[in-house]
């Protein structure tokens, strides 16, 4: 059984791994690769493996950078199936048609230079057709659901607490020298993230394949982030600014929503202040939010119920059309807007970008990961002059950041997840990371457990081979048992959350809470 790093490898984007066994190929991810031009260029370029011979394809989740050369894939050839959880192919619907869109608008204006030069013409990676008609191959599965996609394989999606319907990958393969389980996290949530639910517990792995994008980095607590969101706001309107959020279209953007309407409920908010979200695509994103409660959080679930819809608000306004966002340009200040895309190299953000970069009164507040090279990056890196729209644009606005609002989990939350293992993977590899977080969080991994990961390259293969210990095929028919699935739920929902326990109250001394929650255990014992 052969494991291929095709994408996401000593890189944050691009994610795409190919795994061959005896008699199936698949894959894992299709993403798009992003940031500088020496990485975006990857995106053109043929396929390292064929799209025909691949039989089935699993998505981790709707990001494009996990996602976005699907309709790519599908048009050069793969014809198979594409599994996902139910949230993933409704996120996929409006978010692969909006990338379609971008790469349509992107070659139109590439090729207007190049028909006055006398040069020929380009193609677009794909069309907003080529995306639609690619969903026809999506299929749906359930959290904790097992199914077989091939002969001698079985998957299952586990609630990653990264973005809605966001999943790790558990797939058993079972080949002639035995059965080997491969893990695959695509993204690791963070822990108290609003709306979504925690990262959940896997018990085992042969193999693990791991991202690290925040693998040298400790987050600003979570749970202060809305009184940073807030002081930011008050200090922006007291100076009669703009407050302008690049900010991603899905789960980001729906997560500030969330805190605004936390604000406005504790009366921290004014309502004089108008908010808009400037962005089709997040409007989009916001009603499958929505209508998901069955993946909310038990907190969003209990501000739902006491009235308080966490995506309304009295002076929230959505700018749907392009004269809508237009006319948001003659705004001069003391209103906030929330526009994407988050590393600022397409979409709406950059005409905003344009008209409140060069205000000293304004504020650029960046809550999400800037890959190297984004225009984002290299404003939240200190350049003080930068090019949009072919015009230079001085930087004279307050660039603040709060990373609370990631949602990747940190070295310590990456770490404290690998804890939850009962047994330890034998063999881990780093991916989705660039060469600081890669490093970082090897070093964290063989401090921790005495393990070395592996930090494979783009185009690496790997012979994966069973391990001494067996692992467990999974029984559909017995995991299907809805008190069976629920037992080992709690359970290890119950170890994880011990764990995060323990570790928060004594990274603070607060000992005394450690021993109130300890002696409930003895409850449990006796029922």
């Amino acid at each position: 059984m052969k494991l291929k790093f095709l994408g996401a490898a000593r890189t944050v984007t691009g994610s795409f791994f190919v795994v061959e066994t005896g008699r199936t190929w698949f894959a894992v991810d299709c993403g798009m690769f992003q940031g500088s031009k020496e990485v975006r260029e990857r995106n053109y370029q043929d396929f390292l493996v064929n799209p025909e011979q691949v039989d089935f394809l699993i998505l981790t989740h709707a990001h494009i950078d996990h996602s976005g050369l699907v309709p790519k894939f599908c048009k050069h050839g793969f014809k198979g199936p594409i599994y996902c959880t139910e949230p993933t192919v409704e996120l996929a619907s409006i978010m692969l048609p909006d990338s379609g869109h971008i790469q349509e608008m992107e070659v139109e204006r590439k090729n207007r230079k190049l028909t006055r030069s006398g040069k020929p013409t380009l193609e677009p990676i794909y069309t907003v057709e080529d995306a639609e008609r690619c969903l026809n191959q999506f299929r749906a599965v359930n959290y904790d659901e097992i199914v077989q996609p091939a002969e001698q394989i079985q998957l299952r999606f586990r609630d990653a607490g990264h973005i809605l319907g966001s999943a790790f990958v558990e797939l058993w393969v079972t080949e002639p020298e035995g059965t080997i389980k491969v893990v695959f996290t695509g993204d690791i949530g963070n822990y108290n993230q609003p709306i979504i639910k925690d990262p959940s517990v896997i018990e085992n792995a042969d193999y693990l394949i791991m991202e690290s994008t925040y693998g040298n980095r400790l987050h600003q607590s979570n749970l202060r982030r809305a009184d940073m969101l807030r002081d930011v706001i008050n200090y922006t309107m007291a100076k009669g600014g703009n407050l302008i959020i690049p900010s991603f279209a899905v789960e980001r953007t729906q997560d500030l929503l969330y805190d605004l309407t936390t604000l406005y409920h504790k009366g921290e908010l004014r309502t004089d202040i108008p908010i808009y979200i400037d962005s089709p695509l997040a409007i989009a994103a916001t009603e499958i939010f929505r209508k998901s409660m069955a993946c909310w959080d038990d907190e969003t679930c209990q501000m739902h119920s006491s009235g308080a819809n966490p995506f309304e608000l009295p002076n929230l306004r959505f700018s749907r059309t392009a004269q809508e966002s237009t006319r948001l340009n003659e705004i001069t200040g003391r209103t906030i807007i929330i526009s994407a895309s988050g590393m600022c190299d397409a979409g709406r953000i950059k005409h905003h970008l344009k008209n409140n970069l060069w205000r000293p009164e304004a504020t650029i507040l960046f809550v999400g990961y800037q890959a190297q090279g984004t225009l984002g990056r290299r404003i939240l890196d200190g350049e003080k002059l930068v090019r949009i729209h072919g015009e230079e644009v001085v930087v004279k606005a307050d660039i603040r950041e709060i990373d609370g609002y990631s949602a990747h989990a940190d070295r310590a939350g990456l770490i404290n997840w690998l804890k939850t293992f009962a047994r330890f993977p034998r063999n881990i590899f780093l991916v989705h990371g660039e060469d600081p977080a890669l490093s970082s969080l090897a070093e964290a991994i063989k401090e921790e457990f005495h393990v070395q990961p592996r930090i494979p390259s783009w185009m690496d293969e790997v012979e994966l081979q069973p391990c001494a210990l067996p692992a467990a095929v999974p029984q559909a028919p017995s995991l299907a048992i809805p008190e069976a699935l629920l037992a080992e739920q709690l359970y290890l929902e119950t170890r994880l959350r011990m764990n995060q326990m323990f570790q928060e109250y004594w990274a603070k001394g607060e000992y005394q809470k450690i021993i109130d929650c300890l002696k409930q255990v003895p409850a449990i014992y006796q029922a």
